[in-house]
C-alpha cells in the first residue's frame, strides 16, 4: 500500500485548513477515490467508505442546513465517530458548528476549497490514482521518440546507454537512465520516471557520468513517459531464429499490463539508435491502423491468386 500526506494534499490542491487544533502531520491517504456521505447524512451507514476523503458539496451542504439542531448533532456525531482521514468542504461554504466541533474532539481535520465539488472531485481523484498507483523499478532506459515512450532493457554493458544518448542527439528525449520507475495509473496505461537522484544523468562507460539537461539543454529531457514500446537488446547469437517479419508481436507483462515488445539483437555495425526510431514510427503506424508487414502479405498472397 501506497499513502499521500493530507499536507501533500493541501499543498497541492491549496486547501484551507478550518480545525487548527487538529494535528495533520501524521495523517495520511490510502484510498484513491472519495466519497460524498449523502446516505450517511440521512442515517444509513452500512457499506459507509468511511477511509476515503468526504466531500461536503452544495447538497450535503443544504440538507445540514435543513435538518432540526438535534438531529444534526446526533448525524454528525455518528458519522465523525468513524476514522475517517479528513473531510472537504467545497465552494468556499463555512461548516456548522457541530461540524468543527466534532472533527476537534474525534482528531479529524476539515479542509476547505473554492473549487466546485465536481471539478474537486475529478481533479483530486486523477492526482491520487497517479500517487498511489503501483508500481515497480526496471534496470533500463526510457526515451521518448517521436513522442512514443521507448523502454530499451537488456543485460548490462550491452549499449542501452549509448543508444540513449545517440538518441538524445539526434532530438530525442531522455526520460530515465539505469533505473526506471514506473507507475500503473489506469488498466491499461503504464507511465516512467526517474528517481530524483539520478534524473538527467546517464553513465557511459570509458567516459563516466554525463549531466544531459546540461550538455543538450532542457528540449533534450522530459520528466514522465507513458511506455508504449518495449525493446530488449541482447548479444547477436548465430543459428537463432530472429523475427524478421513482425507479423505477429511478441509481448513483456509489466504491472499486469502486456507492452510490446521487440527483440533486437546486438552486433558490431548495427546502429541501435536508428533501428529504435524505426521500432518506435512503425509502432504509432499501426496505431493508426496501418501495418507494413500486414500490407506486403497481404500484396504477396493477392500475386500468388492472380
Amino acid at each position: 500500500m501506497y499513502s499521500v500526506t493530507l499536507k501533500e494534499l493541501i499543498d497541492e490542491f491549496k486547501l484551507k485548513n478550518l480545525t487548527a487544533d487538529v494535528n495533520i502531520d501524521n495523517k495520511s491517504i490510502e484510498i484513491a477515490d472519495v466519497n460524498r456521505p449523502a446516505l450517511q447524512l440521512a442515517g444509513f451507514f452500512d457499506y459507509f467508505d468511511s477511509d476515503r476523503i468526504q466531500l461536503i458539496g452544495i447538497v450535503e451542504y443544504t440538507y445540514l442546513e435543513k435538518m432540526t439542531p438535534e438531529f444534526r448533532q446526533e448525524t454528525l456525531k455518528k458519522i465523525f465517530a468513524h476514522k475517517i482521514p479528513c473531510f472537504v468542504i467545497c465552494r468556499d461554504l463555512e461548516p456548522q458548528p457541530e461540524m468543527i466541533f466534532y472533527a476537534t474532539e474525534n482528531d479529524i481535520p476539515i479542509l476547505q476549497t473554492p473549487d466546485a465539488t465536481s471539478d474537486f472531485m475529478s481533479e483530486v481523484i486523477r492526482w491520487l490514482k497517479v500517487q498511489l498507483a503501483p508500481r515497480t523499478t526496471m534496470h533500463g532506459v526510457l526515451v521518448d521518440i517521436y513522442g512514443e515512450g521507448v523502454l530499451i532493457t537488456g543485460e548490462s554493458g550491452i549499449g542501452k546507454s549509448e543508444a540513449a544518448l545517440e538518441l538524445v542527439k539526434r532530438g530525442h528525449r531522455l526520460i530515465a537512465d539505469d533505473a526506471v520507475e514506473i507507475k500503473k495509473i489506469s488498466h491499461n496505461i503504464l507511465v516512467g520516471s526517474c528517481p530524483e537522484l539520478i534524473r538527467h544523468f546517464i553513465e557511459v562507460r570509458g567516459i563516466g557520468i554525463i549531466n544531459v539537461k546540461q550538455m543538450f539543454g532542457v528540449q533534450s529531457i522530459k520528466d514522465t513517459q507513458e511506455i508504449d514500446l518495449v525493446i530488449k537488446l541482447e548479444n547477436w547469437e548465430r543459428g537463432k531464429e530472429y523475427d524478421r517479419l513482425g507479423l505477429h508481436e511478441e509481448y513483456m507483462e509489466i504491472l499486469g499490463n502486456n507492452i510490446v515488445c521487440h527483440t533486437l539483437p546486438v552486433r558490431p555495425g548495427r546502429n541501435i539508435a536508428m533501428i529504435c526510431e524505426a521500432a518506435a514510427v512503425n509502432r504509432r503506424q499501426k496505431k493508426l491502423g496501418y501495418n507494413a508487414a500486414q500490407a506486403l502479405n497481404d500484396r504477396i498472397m493477392h500475386n500468388i491468386s492472380c
